[in-house]
């Protein structure tokens, strides 16, 4: 067992005790809603931690075969009611067999694809269940790349491209057209959403309000959301699923760094063991500024520095902070909120050491659960 300073960085620690209070808020939701809430991999796949999620949780929702394969193997392998639900914008040829094999449901993006494959996966999976992706064209996703809904969207089927033909073979329909929100935006959407596509609710076991929900935030409205779900469930007679990935690993973790020089043009600039580009991507391409534990605003506090990651891209800049103390080189730095959506999209950009993954238990010892080196690097080139 590990103390925290002996911990190398980079490295990213999941809080479990601030984990499992995310997955209570969420199991809250299930229990006074009755529908189901089912983990998006694509947000938070830190399997280690499966078997606290899989107390609460009832299945998990994934993009593709890989996805899938974790969520049958790490989550829901010894449980036949825990669910895995598979969605891809276009799924390939050589793998729709094996998704039909893992899968409880699956989510196909267009009516097309839906012909194609939907007989081929009934007599792998006759249990298997089909859903049909929804773009209900209304979404106030806060930017473009983050909006499912957005002009010329390659997500979910419009209403002007729905053909009737797949009453025949689905047993529910899913929209995803949400990105951090509250459940006012969710409201917005279901009203674009019934109004549009209602008349096909009639027979449809389920409707899948898909992610977006950010049910575990401060000030979410957690009894609105509850009520919304219960009165939608009396007056089509469906089930209802949500699948969040980031309200999941909301605030349950940080990412530490350590400060390897300070250099001067024009004002200090921190060079970080840490990647912006290569380890907290979202910082880059929404873009935001993650909050760094001790720190202000630029120019709050008397001792400012701008923090760079340790990679040859000139715009690896994690932004300007503020110290009431100066920094030194071997001082640690840590990012809050680094859980979710940070290391399922990291890489090895420039070779760079991929931070270890390490769980801080709810009796306070530290498991280190994942080590990174040159192996990994080396392993995903040729």
């Amino acid at each position: 067992m590990k103390k925290i300073e002996e911990l190398k960085t980079p490295y990213y620690m999941c809080d479990e005790s601030l984990l499992r209070n995310n997955l209570k808020i969420l199991n809250y939701v299930q229990q006074e809603s009755g529908a189901k809430v089912i983990l998006a991999l694509k947000g938070f796949a830190m399997w280690s931690t499966f078997p606290l999620v899989k107390q609460y949780l009832k299945g998990c929702t994934s993009s593709g075969l890989h996805e899938a394969l974790l969520a049958r193997e790490e989550f829901a392998q010894d449980d036949k009611n825990l669910e895995v639900h598979t969605y891809s914008p276009a799924f390939k040829d050589e793998e729709i067999d094996e998704i039909a094999k893992i899968s409880d449901h699956i989510v196909f993006n267009s009516p097309s694809q839906l012909f194609k494959y939907s007989k081929r996966v009934k007599e792998i999976n006759p249990k298997i269940s089909l859903s049909l992706r929804i773009n209900p064209e209304q979404s106030s996703s806060p930017k473009d790349i983050y909006n499912p809904c957005g002009i010329y969207s390659r997500l979910g089927t419009t209403l002007a491209n729905f053909d009737e033909r797949v009453l025949e073979h689905i047993d529910g329909l899913n929209f995803h057209a949400l990105c951090e929100q509250d459940v006012d935006a969710l409201e917005d959407v279901l009203v674009a959403f019934e109004e549009k596509f209602s008349k096909y609710f009639k027979g449809m076991k389920y409707i899948n309000f898909g992610g977006g929900h950010h049910i575990t935030k401060k000030g979410y409205d957690v009894e609105k959301l509850i009520n919304l779900i219960k009165n939608f469930r009396a007056k089509y007679g469906v089930d209802v699923y949500l699948e969040p990935g980031e309200a999941v690993g909301w605030q349950t973790g940080v990412l530490v760094s350590t400060v390897l020089d300070i250099v001067h043009n024009g004002m200090d600039i921190a060079i970080l063991d840490t990647s912006a580009e290569a380890h907290m991507p979202d910082t880059l391409a929404m873009p935001y500024r993650a909050m760094v534990r001790g720190s202000g605003e630029a120019g709050e506090k008397k001792y400012r520095y701008r923090f760079g990651g340790n990679t040859c891209l000139a715009g690896d800049i994690m932004g300007d902070y503020s110290f009431d103390e100066p920094l030194q080189v071997g001082n640690k730095v840590i990012f809050e909120d680094q859980i979710h959506y940070t290391f399922v999209k990291n890489t090895t950009f420039n070779g760079i050491k991929l931070p270890s993954l390490v769980i801080l238990r709810e009796d306070k010892t530290l498991d280190v659960i994942k080590e990174f080196g040159y192996q990994d690097y080396r392993n995903r080139l040729s």
